[in-house]
């Protein structure tokens, strides 16, 4: 589902109204745990969390001139969706996450390879989604990125 928005804050009140809380509890959620140096913004049409060019000139090798993508949220037609770059592009962060989201939520985990999706908003686990973000800052969401760009 595409949303025209230039703000996050934008973002959230083009969503569906019974969407809106959950998703700004995520952005919340990820805006409390993230460690410094991550920013804010829009990135890709979705609420983006990214390595700013002030601590990676170099920017996403797919368009350097985009600061280095790391996390998205987004209200897709039927689900809600969690953009994780660092699951993608870790084992041992996707086999953590993969054995910690059970003792989180009964449903079965619906992922794809960075996207994880919530199609019953009301089961998001927060306090996973809280231990994930701290899982990985951004120099060392730099250093897994160099090391597979490569």
């Amino acid at each position: 589902m595409k949303v025209n928005a230039n703000t996050v804050e934008e973002y959230f009140q083009a969503i569906p109204e019974e969407r809106q809380p959950h998703m700004k509890k995520l952005h919340q959620t990820i805006v409390d745990n993230l460690p410094e140096g991550f920013q804010v913004g829009m990135s890709y049409g979705m609420v983006g969390y990214v390595v700013p060019h002030s601590l990676y000139p170099a920017g996403y090798h797919c368009d350097p001139k985009l600061p280095l993508p790391f996390m998205s949220i987004a209200s897709q037609k039927n689900f809600i969706a969690l953009y994780h770059m660092g699951i993608y592009a870790n084992p041992e962060l996707l086999a953590w996450f993969q054995e910690e989201y059970p003792k989180h939520v009964k449903t079965k985990l619906d992922m794809g390879k960075s996207c994880i999706r919530f199609k019953k908003p009301e089961v998001i686990p927060y306090d996973l989604i809280g231990e994930l973000c701290k899982q990985m800052d951004p120099q060392k969401w730099i250093n897994v990125y160099e090391s597979v760009i490569k």
